[in-house]
């Protein structure tokens, strides 16, 4: 039986205008900080960074394809994983959706991950994914970008990830339980899967040069994350108790 409150109609429709209030300021909020990451300053990349790419060697400007903008996707999936992480995975099986509408609109969504590119090229076709995937296993972007650290870093409390330096709940001995679950989902060991990181950078090219515009990591990835955005909308919500979530070919469909 349920312990929700139950209602009538005419008493629904008067909550449901006070929540629409409260909706429309967040829209109205979310415009400014919109704003607001617009107007960061731009930063020149002045690193060399040579990615690999199903189309062979590329640069940072080669990733545009073409475009004056460009999004990365810092996807978890370390040089010594066997797959990649199934949160990452989740968030990556919305990219082609997205991926075909931003290309008409000056932009390229991509992700880059460090593990090498056969890896990488196994685990899309597994995924059944279009979208641009570039190996950074021979550069220093994701250490540039403070998505993957080294284990001087995490042994030293030095990872500075999210805009935060020291030790994080990834970093924890012993590690939280999703940590050591998704770990072994992935074909390693805590501390080996924790050296690398989720997050999202904008870039664009202009005159030649190009320039970093934005970052985001951990929470600040919620609102890519399209499930979330649907579950915040159903009658239960997030309504989760621990890790739920798994590769979508993992699932025992319904």
């Amino acid at each position: 039986m349920t312990t929700h409150a139950i209602g009538t109609r005419e008493a629904w429709l008067a909550a449901r205008l006070q929540l629409l209030e409260a909706e429309k300021a967040l829209t109205r909020r979310s415009d400014e900080l919109a704003r607001q990451r617009q107007a960061l300053p731009w930063v020149p990349v002045d690193k060399t960074y040579r990615f690999e790419t199903e189309h062979g060697p590329a640069s940072l400007a080669d990733l545009f394809e073409g475009r004056s903008q460009l999004l990365v996707y810092h996807f978890m999936f370390g040089p010594d994983y066997k797959a990649g992480c199934p949160s990452c995975s989740s968030i990556a099986d919305a990219l082609d959706g997205f991926a075909v509408h931003l290309a008409q609109h000056d932009v390229t969504l991509t992700a880059v991950s460090r593990a090498s590119l056969d890896k990488l090229q196994a685990y899309k076709r597994r995924m059944g994914w279009t979208f641009p995937w570039a190996s950074s296993g021979d550069n220093d972007f994701n250490f540039d970008f403070n998505v993957s650290f080294t284990q001087m870093q995490q042994r030293d409390g030095e990872v500075e990830y999210n805009y935060v330096r020291g030790r994080h709940a990834m970093d924890a001995d012993p590690a939280p339980a999703p940590v050591e679950q998704f770990a072994q989902s992935c074909g390693t060991d805590t501390k080996t899967y924790a050296r690398d990181r989720p997050g999202m950078s904008a870039f664009v090219l202009e005159d030649g040069t190009v320039y970093h515009t934005y970052s985001t990591y951990a929470r600040g990835l919620d609102a890519l994350w399209g499930m979330y955005q649907w579950l915040d909308r159903a009658p239960l919500g997030r309504n989760e108790t621990g890790v739920w979530w798994k590769r979508h070919d993992e699932y025992a469909h319904r």
